[in-house]
């Protein structure tokens, strides 16, 4: 077996795997927790020629795909098709959250992982899956990672304006500002599924041991966990957010009632006047 190169981008957060199942006539029911296969003829049909040596192609249901031995050109072409499916696809910036990693077989040698590639001492089918998900994760990772930054970025402003005595912000901006929040942490959770493990590490003890060691490299349990703290913390400022803006909005209403009683008071006064 020759070396594998694998290179992986985060596209979108949700990619309907049936859809493009039925799109290439490919006749299975896809669970949100295994990768679409694209290979052989029906790669072809999408590319317009025959895949070369060993090429693959791993969709994910949380927006990542992951291309073994391909080309520039089937990739762009993959993508253009995608884009037909899933049209939220940004094309031209594809590339923005990607990684590469090659896997190395080297027969007589321990595993050996590095940046770049991972050595193997004897070839197993499970090794190409389990690095593709695995990468998948990673870039995942990096695109909620910014969107999170993102999200932090402009509570510092609203947090700064407090801070000079203004707080201009009503329930609508603080309802979208949460459910930003819920949808990174439901993107996080849910979908890139972090904290489970392909089905082939249930039953075979090497690939749950290489699992490990990939996560590990990667850091992914730990970049999760960074994730999940963040995001308490973000829901705790958004609750700080919506009590104030809740206690603002009663002085407000009381103000109000006192401006009121203020103004019936002086009517009856001046009826008693006249």
């Amino acid at each position: 077996m020759n070396d594998l190169t694998f290179k992986a981008f985060a596209v979108t957060n949700e990619i309907d795997l049936n859809k493009i199942a039925v799109e290439c006539n490919i006749r299975k029911k896809y669970t949100w927790e295994e990768p679409l296969l694209l290979q052989g003829d029906t790669l072809g049909t999408i590319t317009g020629e025959p895949p070369g040596k060993d090429e693959k192609i791993l969709i994910f249901s949380f927006g990542s795909i992951v291309f073994i031995n391909s080309t520039k050109q089937h990739t762009e072409r993959l993508m253009r098709y995608l884009k037909s499916i899933k049209p939220d696809i940004d094309i031209g910036r594809y590339d923005r959250f990607q990684d590469d990693y090659v896997l190395h077989p080297c027969e007589g040698e321990e595993i050996e992982l590095t940046d770049r590639y991972v050595q193997i001492p004897k070839v197993e089918l499970f090794y190409p899956e389990l690095i593709s998900i695995v990468i998948a994760k990673s870039v995942a990772l990096e695109r909620i990672e910014e969107q999170l930054s993102k999200i932090l970025d402009d509570l510092e402003i609203k947090i700064d304006n407090l801070e000079r005595g203004k707080l201009h912000i009503g329930y609508k901006e603080i309802a979208k500002t949460t459910s930003r929040i819920v949808r990174h942490e439901y993107n996080t959770i849910a979908y890139i599924m972090i904290l489970d493990k392909p089905d082939i590490t249930w039953i075979n003890s090497d690939a749950a041991d290489f699992y490990e060691k990939m996560s590990e490299f990667f850091e992914l349990n730990d970049r999760y966990i960074v994730i999940k703290s963040k995001t308490e913390i973000l829901k705790s400022i958004i609750d700080g957010f919506a009590s104030i803006s809740h206690s603002i909005r009663g002085l407000f209403v009381e103000w109000i009632i006192v401006l009121l009683i203020v103004v019936e008071v002086l009517l009856m006064v001046l009826d008693l006047i006249h």
